[in-house]
Formats: structure tokens, C-alpha cells, sequence
């Protein structure tokens, strides 16, 4: 209640403040503003008058007229914002007597005009006293206005008083209250968290007072995590389990059925290249027999990839330069770049270090990545290899190739599906390719990942050890 009432109070003195200002602003420093004008445009007249008399010229009375209609529409002004009875008779009094004053002035200027100078000068002592009475107007004008503006501004400033001590008296009794609250929540609230927290610390660490209700939520939040992902791996693994026995059997009988498929369809190459040689055929016929070439080699192609998949890598190490086998690769691959029209950029370190490993191996891990970033783009785009030393988590000292294409990409969704085997986007592709370049890398000790953006093309990174410490972070 207190908060509330307090939260009120303000919002209420906002609005009156609110409301003073721009009484102020709109009412009483417009009638302030318009009270010096109307002084202002009293005195150019009076000015204008007196250089005439000065010299006769013309030109000041035009200047005169000018000034004497300002000072109608200001006194005009003031009258539609007049706020009282009081500042409007001051107001209606000003009028008659500017009137008076203007009817005078326009005499004595006749007179003057006419060269009764000595009339004009009698009548002139009386035009000067109406015209120090309009301005003594004027002044009184001003004082009720600047007055109105000092009482709004005590007014405000007596309610700020009375919002402060209502404030200091709200404050001082939620002080209190504050008070009781706290040894309310010591003695029947914290207290029995704290022994429920001592119970709970089964590890007998030491437990900071305050610190309870943390702890306990600490405690509550590890033990539903810990179910949570003992449940969850226990899950995992009973059906990494279940499909680690399926792949395994799988995997026996398709090596033994892909090496009883591979004899026979050797002996079919064999006897389709006999055919080739020996029979006429008519342009449609070779076409056909071309078509069932084709077809046969790409049936061999997927078994010798599954029989590759099906047995572990035979490394024949030796010391190696890797811009070396990337070169080699790009001349081997020479003729599929030209075909696909794609254009090949090379950032490599001058210095690279040496490594052990099987070239012919990471050449064909290569080969599976270039083909590939040529695959995606089709026709034309940009493949950018860069080689480099590295640091890297694993093995330490490291040197790496980036193999960046300006592709399609490749969606989130598939990302981490591009490493299992028989995975592909491609519709004549046998899902291998990956796997093994994986395999290929892992026995090398190293690691190959890939990055990138649907639409931003694709980065695949090989990382392999070099000899040496690690190197310093960059």
C-alpha cells in the first residue's frame, strides 16, 4: 500500500507539474512576452515621432503607422489571453488611452506640418504625459503577469514540500516494516532453508550463509540434469548398441556379397570390351553398348568404393610436402576443372613444414573434395584452396588446406548427415566419398570438418600434424 501510494503520489505531482508548466507557458509568459512588446512598440513610436520633429522626414511616419498598428494587434492579443477582470480593465484602459495618445500624437504633427510650431510644442507637454501613463500601464501590465508566474512557481514548489515529506514518512515507515520483514524471513523462512541446505550437502562442503536458497536450487537443478542424461545416454546406448550390431552384420554380408558381385562383372567387362572389338555395330547399337559400358563401370566404381569403405586404410607413410600433393591433384584433375569451367585460386605459405603421410591416400581424399565443389557449381564459379600452418587442439603443430567453393552451400539440416556412409545429394553418387576421406584423415591422425552457409557456398578443412612443439596462438 505504501509503494502504491507513494507510486501514485507521483504520478499525480508529474501531471500537475505538468499542467503548471504549461499553464505558464502557454498562458502567463505569452501575457509576459506580449506586455514587453507592447512596451517596445510604445517606445519605437515615441522614437519615430521624435525624428520627424527632427528633421521632417517622411519616411519615420510611415514607421510610425507601422509600430502603431503592432501595438493594436498586441493589446488585441493580450485581451483574448487575458486571464481576469483585473488585467482586463488594465487592458481597456491602455487601449482608451493609446487611443487618446495616437489622436493627440496625429495633432501635434498637424500642427507642426502646418508650421504652428508653438501650438504643437503646448500641445506636445500633453501628448508626452499620456504617453508615460500608457507605459506606467504597461509596467502594471507586466508586474500582474511576472507575479502570476512567481505564485505558480511557489505553488509548485509548496506541493514539492509536501510530496517530500510525505515521501520521507512513507520511506521511514516501509523502513520498518522492511525490518520486521527481514527478521520475519530469518527466523521462519531461512533458518529451516538452511538445515534443509545442511542436509542436503552430502559432500560436506562448506555452505556460505546466504547462499541457501542458491544451493538447494543448485542441488535440485544437477540432480533432474543428472537423471536427465543418464537417461538420456542410457538411451543412446542401448540403440548405438542395437544398430552397432545391425551395421556390423550388414556390413559382413554386403563385403561378401559385393566380392561374389565383383568377379562376374569383371568377366562381363571382360567379354563387353571382346564384343566391342569384334562386332559391327550401327550407330544406335554402339550407342547402347556405350550406355551399358557406362552403366558397368559405375556398378564397379560403387563396389570397389564399398570394399575400400569395408577395410581399414594401409598407410605407406613417408615425408611429404603437402602443396606438393595438392599439385599433383590439380594436374590430375586438370581436365574435370576445364570441363566445368571452374577457375582455381592458390594461397599457400612459401615455408610449409613436412609431414608424414601417405600421398596417394590424402590425393584421393583431395580428389573426393575438388570433385565434389566442382559437382556443386556445376558450370563455372571459383574453387579457392589455401595451405597453411596451424595451430589446432589436435595433434598441436599442424598444417591445413581449405578447400572453398562458391556453391550452393549446404543446408544446416544435412550438415552433420555428409559424414555417414551411403549419405549423398547426388543422384548417381554412392555416399562414400566422405566417409572414407574421413577415414583416410583419422588414420593420419588428423581431422577434416566442413563449414558453411546455405547460399554462401561451402569451406572443407583438412587439418594434419606436422614434427615439431605447438605453435604459439595468433
Amino acid at each position: 500500500m505504501i509503494t502504491l501510494g507513494g507510486g501514485s503520489a507521483m504520478v499525480w505531482y508529474t501531471y500537475r507539474m505538468e499542467s503548471l508548466f504549461e499553464a505558464i507557458a502557454s498562458m502567463d509568459l505569452a501575457a509576459l512576452q506580449t506586455a514587453q512588446d507592447l512596451e517596445i512598440a510604445l517606445m519605437n513610436q515615441k522614437g519615430y515621432v521624435s525624428y520627424y520633429f527632427m528633421d521632417g522626414n517622411p519616411e519615420w511616419l510611415k514607421q510610425l503607422d507601422i509600430y502603431e498598428k503592432s501595438f493594436s494587434d498586441l493589446l488585441g492579443k493580450a485581451r483574448k489571453i487575458a486571464q481576469d477582470d483585473a488585467t482586463k480593465a488594465i487592458l481597456n484602459r491602455i487601449g482608451t488611452e493609446f487611443g487618446q495618445y495616437v489622436a493627440s500624437k496625429d495633432k501635434v504633427i498637424s500642427l507642426y506640418k502646418e508650421g504652428r510650431r508653438g501650438e504643437g510644442v503646448i500641445l506636445n507637454e500633453k501628448v508626452r504625459g499620456m504617453f508615460f501613463s500608457i507605459v506606467t500601464q504597461c509596467e502594471q501590465y507586466k508586474d500582474i503577469n511576472r507575479n502570476r508566474i512567481d505564485a505558480t512557481l511557489k505553488l509548485s514548489q509548496e506541493r514539492a514540500r509536501r510530496l517530500r515529506v510525505f515521501a520521507l514518512t512513507a520511506t521511514s515507515i516501509a523502513a520498518g516494516l522492511g525490518a520486521l520483514l527481514a527478521f520475519v524471513l530469518m527466523t521462519q523462512i531461512l533458518g529451516p532453508i538452511r538445515r534443509l541446505a545442511l542436509e542436503a550437502d552430502r559432500a560436506g562442503g562448506m555452505i556460505k550463509a546466504g547462499n541457501e536458497v542458491a544451493f538447494l536450487k543448485s542441488r535440485v537443478r544437477g540432480l533432474i540434469e543428472d537423471a536427465g542424461a543418464t537417461h538420456d545416454a542410457l538411451e543412446r546406448s542401448r540403440e548405438m548398441l542395437l544398430q552397432s550390431e545391425k551395421m556390423a552384420l550388414v556390413g559382413k554380408l554386403a563385403a561378401e556379397v559385393a566380392h561374389s558381385i565383383r568377379n562376374p562383372m569383371t568377366s562381363i567387362k571382360m567379354r563387353l570390351f571382346s564384343l566391342e572389338r569384334t562386332l559391327d555395330l550401327t550407330q544406335a547399337q554402339r550407342e547402347d553398348f556405350e550406355v551399358v559400358s557406362k552403366e558397368m563401370r559405375q556398378l564397379d566404381n560403387v563396389i570397389r568404393n564399398f570394399l575400400e569403405f569395408s577395410r581399414p586404410p594401409k598407410l605407406k607413410k613417408q615425408k611429404i610436402n603437402l602443396s606438393e600433393v595438392v599439385d599433383d591433384t590439380l594436374q590430375l584433375l586438370k581436365s574435370q576443372l576445364d570441363l566445368h569451367n571452374v577457375i582455381v585460386e592458390r594461397n599457400s605459405w612459401p615455408f610449409l613444414p613436412e609431414i608424414e603421410a601417405d600421398p596417394e591416400l590424402l590425393k584421393e581424399v583431395l580428389v573426393n573434395l575438388i570433385v565434389n565443389a566442382c559437382d556443386a557449381m556445376g558450370r563455372g564459379g571459383k574453387l579457392t584452396i589455401t595451405e597453411e600452418e596451424a595451430n589446432a587442439e589436435q595433434p598441436g603443430k599442424a598444417v591445413q588446406v581449405r578447400i572453398s567453393d562458391t556453391g550452393p552451400g549446404i543446408s544446416q539440416n544435412i550438415m552433420e548427415k555428409v559424414w555417414e556412409p551411403f549419405f549423398s545429394t547426388k543422384e548417381d553418387g554412392t555416399g562414400l566419398g566422405l566417409s572414407i576421406a574421413m577415414r583416410i584423415v583419422d588414420e593420419h591422425g588428423g581431422r577434416i570438418e566442413a563449414q558453411s552457409k546455405e547460399g554462401e557456398g561451402a569451406t572443407f578443412i583438412l587439418t594434419l600434424p606436422a614434427p615439431g612443439g605447438a605453435l604459439e596462438d595468433a
